[in-house]
């Protein structure tokens, strides 16, 4: 790993790290191992995987908790099916992708919403991250994959606004709950 990938996989980590400071449960999510990365990467017909991806794939690749609601993601989830759904979108709709044969898919929204990196840039570190929409032209809507990882990360400070709400309603605890830390009063969410 030379210099500019160890500074990728460092702004990465450091998104992460403040989502776990700011009170998500670290066990509430799960990374990939880098044999699991590997075979996302193979079904998808890529050999290289840029390394703030694979960062962020080793932190929560298997489970992701609260990160990135609302869209198929992980190393079980994102497979050849979503890369062939992307490319048809992108056929269709077009965009400035250099290599559309060539691009990894990191998350499927019902099959009409991708973010993707292009495959010309998969030796990059942190390369941009587009967003495939069907009936749009693609477009790079993140400039790399550490802010397209700190824009899809949980807001805990809202999520624990809810829960306080939900409490004071006496309403019951919804199963997110359990991503949470208990909050510095002591009380358990």
């Amino acid at each position: 790993m030379d210099s500019h990938d160890q500074e990728a996989v460092a702004a990465v980590r450091a998104v992460f790290d403040q989502v776990i400071a700011d009170g998500l449960a670290p066990e509430s999510v799960t990374g990939a191992t880098d044999e699991q990365v590997e075979a996302y990467a193979a079904a998808q017909g890529v050999t290289a995987v840029p390394a703030a991806v694979r960062e962020v794939l080793r932190l929560i690749g298997v489970d992701h908790g609260l990160w990135q609601v609302g869209g198929s993601f992980g190393v079980d989830a994102v497979g050849r099916d979503a890369k062939r759904y992307a490319q048809a979108a992108l056929a269709q709709d077009g965009g400035a992708i250099r290599d559309p044969g060539g691009l990894l898919v990191l998350v499927m929204h019902q099959g009409y919403a991708f973010h993707v990196i292009d495959g010309a840039d998969l030796g990059h570190p942190d390369p941009p991250v587009w967003l495939i929409t069907e009936g749009e032209p693609a477009r790079p809507a993140w400039r790399s994959v550490t802010h397209w990882f700190d824009s899809m990360g949980p807001d805990v400070a809202a999520y624990r606004t809810r829960l306080e709400v939900m409490a004071e309603l006496g309403g019951w605890m919804p199963p997110w709950a359990r991503h949470l830390r208990p909050s510095g009063t002591g009380r358990a969410l």
